[in-house]
């Protein structure tokens, strides 16, 4: 499949929740037909990368983005949750697998050399606060960035319910990069905990995008879904 238009991000929907729809979460077994059944109603999918270390989950490769890029034209969101020592390994090899977006973590020391690699590589940056990073730890890196995303969970943990400082912490993101979103469209994504009850919160408290996992893969009808998704 080709992949998305240079300015996917500006042609991302702007009237309502963005759909993030997060792969782990797929029947991993079906992933090409899982991709084909979904792939009308999600903005972008989302794939989680984690090294065992720096989350103790052991999740995704480059070739599966390769994979996933060949099955589809939406845009890839690739999540990095690895240590340090293999960062800009990780970011240079998932970029040249095809991915659209790579989310770093601000906890990582080696974040702004990623950025920097991104940014070579022509591949739009994101940047992933744990729950218990302060917000403004965002700030040295917004002007770089094209989404922040604030995880609502222990990071690499399925399953687990939204964080009780979830709400505050999306407020605070909302008024943080409000200087900047007119220099060009940054976006405020929320990653964990993302359930029935807690999306109508997150959209009031700011969020732009939701990353779904059974939360659209379990739903009894994917369309329903979506269309109450995107009444909120």
């Amino acid at each position: 499949m080709p992949s998305p238009a240079n300015d996917w991000i500006e042609r991302l929907p702007d009237d309502r929740l963005i759909a993030e729809f997060s792969l782990w979460s797929a029947d991993l077994l079906r992933l090409e037909a899982e991709i084909a059944r979904v792939e009308p109603h999600a903005d972008l999918f989302h794939v989680d990368v984690a090294d065992g270390h720096f989350s103790r989950a052991l999740l995704f490769f480059p070739d599966l983005v390769a994979g996933v890029r060949r099955a589809t034209g939406r845009p890839i969101h690739v999540h990095l949750m690895v240590a340090d020592d293999v960062l800009l390994d990780q970011a240079e090899q998932f970029a040249a697998a095809g991915a659209d977006l790579i989310s770093v973590h601000a906890e990582n020391a080696a974040a702004a050399a990623a950025l920097d690699l991104l940014d070579d590589r022509g591949v739009a940056a994101g940047l992933v606060l744990n729950v218990e990073t302060p917000v403004a730890a965002a700030w040295p890196f917004l002007d770089r960035i094209r989404f922040l995303t604030l995880l609502g969970t222990p990071i690499g943990v399925k399953g687990r319910g939204l964080d009780s400082r979830s709400i505050i912490r999306m407020i605070e993101a909302g008024v943080l990069i409000a200087p900047s979103r007119g220099k060009c469209r940054r976006l405020l994504a929320a990653d964990g905990g993302i359930r029935e009850e807690t999306v109508p919160l997150l959209r009031r408290a700011g969020a732009d995008s939701v990353v779904m996992g059974s939360l659209a893969f379990a739903a009894p009808s994917l369309e329903d879904r979506m269309n109450w998704l995107k009444g909120l």
